[in-house]
C-alpha cells in the first residue's frame, strides 16, 4: 500500500483528557479486555467441545464471538500502550490497518447477525426443510461469506483511502478510523464517499433482511405455542444483540460523520469506543445467559473444572 502523502505518524488528540486518569483507564481497560477475551473464549470453547452444540445456530455464534476477539485486537493493545504513553502517536501504516480491522469486524458482526436471522427464519418457518437448506456445506460458504465479503469491503475503502494526499496529521479520536484519515485530505475526496455510502447502504439492506425475516418469525411463532417457545428461547438473544449492534454503529457513525465540534472531548471519546466495549462484552453473555443449551454446558464444565480443584487440593 502506497503513502502517496508525506504523513509517516498520526497523532491521536483524543487523549488530551485523560492525562489525569491513566491508572485508572488502563485498569479499567485492562479488566474489560481480560473480560472480553473470557467470557468469548469460554463461549467458543463450549461451543466447540460439546458435539451437541454442533448445530447451526451455535455455529454462528462462534463465529460472531471469534469476530468479537478479532476487533478487540485491532483496539485494546495499542490503546492500553497509549495510556502508559507519554505521546499518543500511530504510524500511517498502522493507522490504516488499525481503522481495517476495526472496521472490518463492525461489517462482519453484522453480516453474521445476518445469518442468523436467515437461520431463525428457516428453523421456525420452514420446519421440515430445516436441515436440507441448512446443510454442512452451505453453512461453511455462508460464514466464509459473512468473513470474506466485509474484508474486501474494507480493503476496497481502505485503499482507496490510501490513495489521498493528507494535509494534516492530528486524528480527534483515540484510535485510527477511516473517516477521520479522509477528512485529512487536501483533495477531493468523492470518490471515498461515494463507496462509503454504497457500503453503507448495502448494510442498510442487511437491516432491512432481517426486519423482513423477524416481521414472518412473528407471524408464524403467533399460530403455535411451540413456535412461541421457539421465539422466545433463540429469537430474543438475537434480537438484543441486534440491537446492541446497531445501537452501537449508529452512534459511530452519527459521531464521525456529524459530530458537534463543540461536543467535550470525554464525550466524543465515549461515543467514538462505546461500540468496540459493549458488543464483545454484552453478546456472548446474552448468549450465554438466555440460551439453555449453552447455560447447562457452562454450568456443567464449571462443576467439573470445580470438583477437579478439589480433588487436587485434597491430594
Amino acid at each position: 500500500m502506497t503513502n502517496t502523502s508525506n504523513i509517516v505518524l498520526f497523532s491521536l488528540s483524543g487523549f488530551s483528557t485523560t492525562a489525569n486518569y491513566k491508572i485508572t483507564l488502563f485498569s479499567l481497560t485492562l479488566l474489560c479486555y481480560c473480560l472480553i477475551v473470557v467470557v468469548n473464549v469460554s463461549l467458543i470453547l463450549t461451543i466447540i467441545l460439546d458435539q451437541n452444540l454442533h448445530e447451526p445456530m451455535y455455529v454462528f455464534i462462534c463465529s460472531l464471538c471469534i469476530n468479537g476477539l478479532y476487533g478487540s485486537i485491532g483496539f485494546y493493545p495499542k490503546f492500553v500502550f497509549d495510556l502508559l504513553s507519554k505521546i499518543q502517536v500511530i504510524s500511517y501504516e498502522g493507522c490504516l490497518l488499525q481503522a481495517f480491522v476495526i472496521y472490518s469486524n463492525a461489517l462482519i458482526d453484522y453480516s453474521i447477525l445476518v445469518l442468523m436471522a436467515y437461520d431463525r427464519y428457516v428453523a421456525i418457518c420452514r420446519p421440515l426443510e430445516y436441515h436440507s437448506v441448512m446443510s454442512v456445506r452451505r453453512i461453511a460458504v455462508l460464514i466464509c461469506l459473512s468473513w470474506l465479503v466485509p474484508l474486501c469491503c474494507q480493503a476496497m475503502v481502505i485503499t482507496l483511502t490510501s490513495t489521498l494526499k493528507l494535509c494534516g496529521s492530528k486524528i480527534d479520536k483515540l484510535y485510527c478510523d477511516n473517516w477521520s484519515i479522509v477528512k485529512l485530505a487536501c483533495g477531493s475526496t468523492r470518490a471515498n464517499n461515494i463507496v462509503g455510502l454504497i457500503i453503507i447502504a448495502f448494510y442498510c439492506v442487511h437491516l432491512l433482511f432481517i426486519l423482513w425475516s423477524y416481521v414472518r418469525l412473528i407471524i408464524s411463532a403467533l399460530k403455535s405455542r411451540e413456535g412461541k417457545r421457539k421465539f422466545t428461547q433463540t429469537c430474543v438473544p438475537h434480537l438484543f444483540c441486534l440491537l446492541n449492534v446497531t445501537v452501537a454503529l449508529l452512534f459511530d457513525i452519527m459521531y464521525s460523520r456529524y459530530g458537534s465540534a463543540s461536543l467535550p472531548q470525554s464525550v466524543k471519546n465515549f461515543m467514538g469506543i462505546q461500540f468496540l466495549i459493549i458488543p464483545p462484552i454484552l453478546n456472548p453473555i446474552i448468549y450465554g445467559l438466555i440460551l439453555t443449551n449453552i447455560q447447562k454446558k457452562i454450568i456443567y464444565l464449571c462443576g467439573m473444572t470445580g470438583q477437579r480443584f478439589k480433588l487436587r487440593v485434597k491430594v
